[in-house]
């Protein structure tokens, strides 16, 4: 679909003669860090965006269905209009058929049989594509889907304009659903979505017979539903067959290859340099340092893994509160004549870790609005415990954030009594360098902003920390950073989110807000959702040996070395016959037992350099497959290479040793002999 596509904004280059091919019912998880451009591959799937170069492709009379996080305007329509009018070729048919009725009303009028007869054919002919047509797109199946989604019956019948901005991308949800279009372009969908709705909606796609490319920060979600990865690296855009965990190992047994091929690569060019140094001077070594000199020049560059950047960052050491960090006693809390919260009754104890659930709606960014203080509780109490201190983290505090200010001045203002060094080092921790911290507000994104408010919360969180959605706009690495950041966290925390996995992660206790009311369960997410039963969900390698010839081994230098020093006679032309007999016998006995002591030395040498040889040989073929991405696909080839690799990479170091240290005793009983 995508051929040698390339796109790039200003220096920056997104993708390089991508290619990338979706074939019926792929379910493709698209990852990579904010900015990385996973959204603008969707786009130009979609067609909304042009490549720089490339073609986007698609089969004929394929249709795309596109949920972008940015909604178009969707007028005065009503909720069930929104997901009818979805499926291409319906207003047509509606249009043929009011085209129809107005002409048989107008033959009617004059009295003209004849052209009744026409337009009555053309009207039959209307209703039953129109039939047909409703037949495949029953608006039913509307119904079904709308409160799959949480729509209740009375709502759907609501104008859009009406819904909040979650809600509505519920309806342009439902309406790509309804269509059923041959590849479903899926960005955040999970975003506005409670836990019920998304257990509802993983269902859904399970069971959906088209292509979908899910772009998704729920680690849990995206391991449920994708078969493929697409996976924007630091080395350019890669491919993975094969579930998210399967992603995670591959990229992990990469790693290990590319730190091995580079260390050994490393060790090699050492040992030829010291080889080098070593035997420079000696004119009867010069054919052989001339052959590690063109060596080191063949060698590649030490190749690393290179890892992404992620915000990493730990929370400070926090002041000691009381045994109870919060007591909430017979809380009231709506709005005009709707009650959001009734008689609401709750006990934090110090370190606990609590996680928020119910549908939209049901309250719950209200009841932490209501603890922060943010607006006043229209009945009851609420108690923070002894040397409590609150630190409150909220949807909208990043979207609220002075857009004047630089992302330094900003976090600066939370805690004036932080040096401008202990902020810039904090901004560091959640990857704002050097000028970074000096960009304004106003044009960050919305990942950018969502991480300057956490920076905010960083830079003096209190004993007691609560979050409404922390995971919104962050990439799913960052996600697992906070998580993984926050379960170290020695306060007190409760937090709002639809996110299993982070909820998982985290949660020690569950309060699910529902009808005005919030139910404690003492245990986690898991558990919840059990007793409940919802449903959760390389290049050549040169080594030290490996380019000479046969006859510029180091053991066969050594050999040659011997040969002409034990063959070389010491002629003296004054000697006599009989003295020249003596020297010839005195010679011959020291060949002798030359040979006798040297001989089992360069065997072994000459037995350990083709032990050598055979591996090298071998591990520059695995080298070679374990570098080709398609070698992953196929995880029993790839589990025989690494195992294979990792064995002979051992025998590999323990020969090279014993080389090293028989070529060195070689060495010292020629010098003694």
């Amino acid at each position: 679909m995508l051929d040698k596509v390339s796109l790039g904004f200003g220096k920056k280059q997104l993708v390089d003669a991508l290619d990338l091919r979706i074939a019926p019912a792929d379910r493709i998880g698209l990852i990579g860090p904010n900015g990385s451009g996973k959204s603008s591959i969707m786009r130009l799937i979609a067609g909304v965006m042009k490549p720089d170069s490339g073609a986007v492709r698609l089969q004929k009379n394929a249709r795309i269905g596109y949920l972008s996080q940015d909604l178009d305007e969707t007028g005065d329509r009503t909720v069930l209009q929104t997901v009818l009018g979805g499926v291409p070729g319906r207003p047509a048919l509606e249009a043929a058929v009011t085209s129809a009725e107005t002409a048989m009303a107008r033959a009617q009028e004059s009295g003209d049989e004849a052209a009744m007869m026409d337009v009555a054919a053309d009207l039959a002919e209307a209703h039953e594509r129109l039939a047909n047509f409703d037949v495949h797109y029953a608006e039913h199946e509307a119904h079904r889907i709308l409160a799959g989604l949480g729509f209740e019956p009375d709502e759907h019948a609501r104008p859009m304009s009406e819904l909040s901005g979650g809600w509505r991308m519920r309806a342009v949800l439902a309406s790509l659903l309804f269509s059923r279009p041959d590849v479903l372009l899926l960005d955040e969908p999970t975003n506005h979505l409670d836990l019920p709705t998304v257990a509802w909606f993983g269902e859904f796609l399970r069971q959906y017979s088209g292509a979908f490319v899910l772009i998704c920060h729920d680690r849990d979600f995206l391991a449920d539903q994708a078969g493929r990865i697409v996976s924007l690296e630091p080395e350019g855009v890669r491919q993975f067959r094969g579930p998210f965990e399967q992603y995670v190992k591959q990229r992990a047994e990469e790693e290990v290859v590319l730190e091995n091929q580079a260390r050994n690569l490393a060790r090699e060019r050492e040992k030829a340099e010291q080889f080098i140094e070593r035997f420079r001077a000696q004119a009867n070594k010069a054919k052989a340092v001339q052959s590690r000199i063109k060596q080191l020049q063949k060698m590649d560059e030490v190749q690393t893994f290179t890892r992404r950047k992620v915000m990493t960052f730990s929370f400070p050491t926090c002041k000691r509160s009381g045994d109870i960090a919060l007591k909430v006693e017979h809380l009231d809390q709506g709005f005009g004549e709707r009650t959001v919260l009734d008689d609401v009754n709750l006990t934090v104890a110090r370190g606990e870790k609590i996680g928020i659930i119910g549908v939209n709606g049901a309250g719950k960014t209200t009841l932490l609005r209501t603890i922060a203080g943010e607006i006043e509780a229209r009945g009851g109490k609420i108690e923070l415990g002894h040397n409590v201190k609150l630190g409150y983290y909220a949807q909208h505090h990043a979207d609220i954030l002075a857009g004047s200010d630089t992302v330094l001045e900003s976090v600066s203002q939370r805690n004036t009594g932080a040096s401008e060094t202990a902020v810039r080092n904090m901004l560091g921790s959640f990857l704002f360098q050097e000028e970074d911290v000096d960009k304004p507000i106003k044009v960050l994104s919305g990942g950018e902003r969502a991480r300057v408010a956490l920076a905010r919360l960083l830079i003096d969180p209190g004993n007691l920390v609560m979050m409404d959605e922390p995971t919104n706009h962050l990439d799913l690495e960052s996600s697992e950073s906070l998580a993984k950041s926050l379960s170290t966290y020695d306060g007190t925390l409760i937090f709002v989110s639809h996110n299993r996995s982070f909820v998982r992660q985290l949660a020690t206790k569950i309060w699910n807000v529902e009808s005005g009311k919030v139910e404690l369960y003492p245990g986690t997410l898991d558990e919840y959702l059990d007793r409940f039963g919802v449903e959760g969900p390389e290049a050549k390698k040169p080594t030290a040996s490996s380019d000479l010839g046969a006859s510029e081994t180091p053991g066969a230098v050594a050999e040659a070395k011997a040969k002409a020093e034990a063959d070389v006679p010491k002629f003296d032309a004054g000697e006599s016959r009989a003295a020249k007999k003596a020297r010839k016998r005195e010679e011959a006995r020291r060949r002798t037992e030359a040979n006798r002591k040297l001989g089992p030395i360069k065997k072994r040498i000459a037995d350990l350099e083709g032990r050598i040889e055979v591996l090298e040989k071998e591990q520059r073929s695995r080298n070679l497959e374990l570098a080709d991405p398609a070698t992953y696909n196929d995880a029993a080839r790839r589990n025989e290479l690494l195992t294979a690799y990792q064995r002979d990479e051992d025998k590999l170091s323990e020969l090279n040793d014993r080389w090293e240290r028989a070529t060195v005793e070689l060495e010292e009983l020629e010098a003694e002999l």
